[in-house]
């Protein structure tokens, strides 16, 4: 197929652009940069009046990763409008423009937080009511709901897909702290988080991804995606240590201590993906789609500090 892929030099779409090009399709990367490699080409700023017709010709499927993406130190006075008007009218406007292109299927990468910051004893389904915490997770709700209302208008078939946490090699964020303190041996007091949270490996979501693009019984279905191996946080900095050959140093603190005085120094948000749990079930991509995940954590965290070694 001939396949649009936006926010192709970005983490995930660079692992996808070279997995699609082994499949054999034809591949299109829209980035935003004006440094491009060959078959990219820059869209600059993503938003309502975005033209994406140029690239759409001939195109028979979109997946739109790229996105305004949870921002460590938010300077916009209003960030819910800044989320909205990438990740919602943004969205909206490709999948819009596609659609009148006769694009047949687009695949959304939407997340978790649509279904909430954390769960309580149930894993999250793809039936539960959205209940979106921050504005990040509203704009994509809202891009969910404005994608529906096109497939319908147009019949362009769409997939939505709502990963956790997703590692790998290059992953930045909160994760590539933990693997930075876990590099280092830094001692931590996270020995006895009793929490369980789902991640995603890149190789298992690129993989998945692949499928969407394809399967038919994937057609206008929503899919919540992990490895299926949920970890505890004191687990996790565990393999993550252990993956560059060292053993973890976690002293065994209390959560409710640790919780108390993230409050005190305003890191709540921190000590929520840390201590909470966020739990998904992944059942319905692997019945319905027959997707099964193709890396383990063990083998995603070795790649990890291999691709850490060599940079």
């Amino acid at each position: 197929m001939r396949i649009l892929v936006t926010g192709a030099n970005g983490f995930i779409g660079s692992a996808l652009w070279s997995r699609l090009q082994e499949d054999g399709h034809e591949v299109i990367g829209a980035v935003r940069g004006p440094r491009v490699a060959t078959g990219q080409v820059p869209v600059g700023k993503i938003g309502p009046d975005t033209n994406w017709q140029p690239l759409l010709r001939g195109v028979h499927a979109v997946v739109h990763l790229a996105a305004r993406a949870h921002v460590l130190r938010e300077t916009e006075p209003d960030p819910l409008h800044a989320f909205r008007f990438v990740n919602t009218a943004g969205t909206l406007r490709l999948a819009q423009q596609a659609a009148n292109a006769g694009v047949r299927r687009f695949v959304f990468l939407s997340s978790i937080g649509v279904n909430g910051n954390a769960t309580h004893g149930t894993p999250f389904t793809e039936a539960d009511e959205p209940n979106p915490q921050d504005a990040y997770a509203i704009s994509k709700l809202e891009a969910e709901m404005g994608l529906r209302n096109i497939a319908r208008q147009s019949g362009m078939e769409i997939v939505l897909i709502r990963p956790p946490l997703v590692y790998g090699p290059g992953a930045g964020g909160n994760f590539a702290r933990l693997v930075n303190l876990a590099k280092r041996n830094v001692p931590l007091p996270l020995g006895a988080i009793p929490n369980r949270r789902s991640l995603v490996g890149l190789d298992n979501l690129v993989s998945f991804i692949s499928i969407c693009l394809t399967h038919p019984k994937a057609a206008n279905e929503t899919f919540l995606i992990s490895d299926g191996e949920d970890l505890s946080t004191t687990q996790l900095l565990r393999k993550i240590t252990e993956s560059f050959g060292r053993r973890a140093r976690l002293i065994p603190v209390p959560a409710s201590w640790l919780a108390l005085a993230a409050r005190q120094v305003g890191k709540q948000a921190l000590a929520q993906q840390l201590l909470s749990s966020l739990v998904v079930d992944n059942t319905k991509a692997r019945t319905l789609l027959a997707w099964e995940p193709v890396a383990s954590v063990d083998e995603q965290l070795r790649k990890i500090a291999e691709h850490d070694s060599r940079s």
